[in-house]
């Protein structure tokens, strides 16, 4: 921790260039490229190509000449570098992240409990919010994913994160431990199997949020919410987020846009003994008729594949390891994730062999019956 190369806190944020640091280059066309600056480094596109050691040390801000085309360098804002970011499972975009900081109340000191940590999107606006006097526990499945969330929070933040713990597991376990939690966000393909165990874990007041892609699945969360009688009505909404051509007086809608990601699914908790208002509306014929058999395999997971997988992890592993030296040499996380990565193989060559051979045993047994 002592040789770590970057300052802590809002200073991280600040002052010249340093080895080891992300900048974003922008060209004339506004192109933008995310490079790690380190010792040694060159950049070449066809925009102009220059050596790292050029840049090091310039302010931010700078408007340089690369071989003949002009580049800006500026520090990448939390939004650029949640889109260019190494990433194992989908990210939220900073839209909907956005969204959920503000809907789910999310305050300096709060007590948040994120379901589903992904690629760490999401958990990056949550500790900004939160700030060092709150508390944020992220709970995944995967620790795959896991391991690269963690990875991408410290590249933006630094390596004390004492606001933040991670766990792998399932988050109702944790859930039905806790108390005195002030929001329970849920980015998961079934959140409505997670509703009780947020009911308890949740004070009065307390928010339930969830993040589903699909109108079936808003509709299941909301019913399930309402037969709970622990909240209040929910409310649910998306973002679309539409940017402008400016040029002069041609002022118009661009014509690509990011239209819709995701559901937000907002309700809070209710005092235990209170039972929630009536909503008094005139009902829609059939909106309450026997709802169809849903299962997880009709929404699947979007896998990704073993080998990608394997790459962002070693990609997160060299970034920490450039971060740490600002040279391109290799480093301890390099080392330290090939040699885990090559275990996992082995160890799962190693199940593989023992499921043949179990399954020749199985069929010579019914040979010989």
């Amino acid at each position: 921790m002592n040789n770590y190369l970057h300052p802590l806190g809002p200073a991280r944020r600040r002052g010249p260039f340093r080895a080891g640091e992300r900048v974003q280059l922008t060209d004339v066309k506004g192109k933008k490229y995310t490079v790690t600056l380190m010792h040694g480094g060159y950049f070449q596109s066809q925009r102009g190509s220059f050596k790292h050691d050029d840049l090091i040390g310039k302010d931010e801000g700078t408007v340089f000449d690369a071989d003949g085309h002009q580049l800006m360098a500026l520090r990448p804002l939390m939004s650029d570098y949640v889109l260019s970011m190494p990433r194992g499972a989908a990210v939220i975009y900073p839209k909907d992240s956005a969204q959920i900081v503000a809907m789910a109340d999310i305050f300096p000191g709060a007590k948040v409990v994120e379901a589903g940590v992904g690629s760490g999107a999401l958990t990056l606006s949550l500790l900004a919010a939160i700030g060092p006097e709150g508390h944020l526990t992220s709970v995944e499945r995967r620790e795959e994913f896991a391991e690269i969330a963690i990875a991408n929070v410290e590249s933006w933040y630094g390596p004390q994160m004492p606001a933040w713990d991670v766990l792998i597991g399932s988050v109702s376990d944790h859930l039905e431990e806790t108390t005195g939690v002030d929001a329970v966000l849920l980015d998961m393909l079934a959140p409505w199997e997670n509703i009780e165990p947020a009911a308890h874990a949740l004070r009065p007041g307390g928010v339930i949020l969830a993040y589903v892609a699909t109108t079936t699945q808003m509709s299941r969360f909301v019913e399930t919410l309402r037969e709970s009688q622990c909240f209040t009505e929910p409310e649910a909404s998306e973002t679309l987020q539409r940017t402008w051509h400016l040029n002069g007086l041609a002022v118009r809608p661009d014509h690509r846009m990011v239209a819709h990601t995701g559901f937000l699914i907002v309700a809070r908790r209710i005092a235990p003994g209170s039972q929630p208002l009536e909503k008094k509306m005139r009902p829609a014929p059939g909106a309450h008729n026997e709802a169809p058999e849903w299962s997880a395999e009709d929404f699947e997971e979007r896998t990704i594949s073993e080998k990608k997988l394997r790459k962002v992890r070693r990609d997160v592993a060299r970034r920490a390891d450039i971060e740490a030296s600002g040279t391109a040499e290799a480093g301890p996380a390099q080392a330290a994730m090939d040699e885990k990565i090559t275990a996992e193989g082995a160890a799962k060559a190693e199940a593989n062999l023992h499921a043949i051979r179990a399954r020749r045993v199985a069929r010579k047994a019914q040979r010989d019956e």
